[in-house]
């Protein structure tokens, strides 16, 4: 009799997992940011790396028509690495239309966090994105950035958005970084390059 009770106790356990968490975790994409069309109002952060380290410093301000990517971010992973190490190399091939790109940290401890930020930058070797960080996890209240999303990349020509992409913890991997790279012709004018299909996560 105890064997059925909890076999039936177990059963109920699945069939929640199955119609109610599942649903809330896994099907609806992450949404978070300013929509394409949106306008991306200025905004300012202590840099950490770059020309404009330990200054606040508003780069929507300086950038004006030219294209740009700007990603929030919570937290430092390997992903995210790879991510701005793509929009690095960006960078540097699209001088000629002056591409600009940066990732601002959102978080509610700028001095302890900005040392981390340093190391990390220099170990995955950073040059041509600087980052910066927004002294409050909600992030600039005009971008309206979701509480669940881990990171989000707005990219955005001629002060519009033109394209978002917004992920929770764990879901940036190899294939959304290609998604994000492959969108980038939307905002330089230039033809996409063929590339490798994306491996792994």
């Amino acid at each position: 009799m105890n064997g059925q009770k909890r076999g039936r106790a177990w059963w109920v356990v699945f069939l929640w997992f199955a119609l109610v968490a599942e649903p809330g975790w896994t099907a609806d994409p992450c949404r978070s940011g300013l929509e394409p069309g949106q306008r991306p109002g200025p905004y300012a952060a202590v840099i950490s790396t770059g020309p404009e380290r330990g200054k606040s410093h508003c780069y929507i301000c300086e950038t004006g028509d030219r294209p740009a990517v700007v990603v929030f971010a919570r937290s430092l992973s390997d992903s995210l690495a790879k991510l701005c190490q793509q929009l690095d190399q960006a960078v540097a091939a699209h001088q000629k239309v002056e591409l600009r790109a940066w990732m601002t940290l959102l978080s509610d401890d700028q001095m302890g966090l900005d040392p981390r930020v340093v190391q990390w930058a220099s170990k995955h070797a950073l040059r041509n994105v600087p980052l910066g960080i927004f002294e409050d996890v909600g992030g600039p209240p005009s971008y309206r950035l979701a509480r669940d999303a881990d990171v989000t990349v707005l990219l955005f020509v001629k002060q519009k958005v033109v394209a978002n992409f917004a992920f929770r913890e764990c879901e940036l991997n190899a294939a959304k970084i290609a998604e994000i790279v492959n969108a980038l012709p939307r905002i330089v004018g230039a033809k996409p390059e063929k590339s490798a299909p994306a491996r792994g996560s």
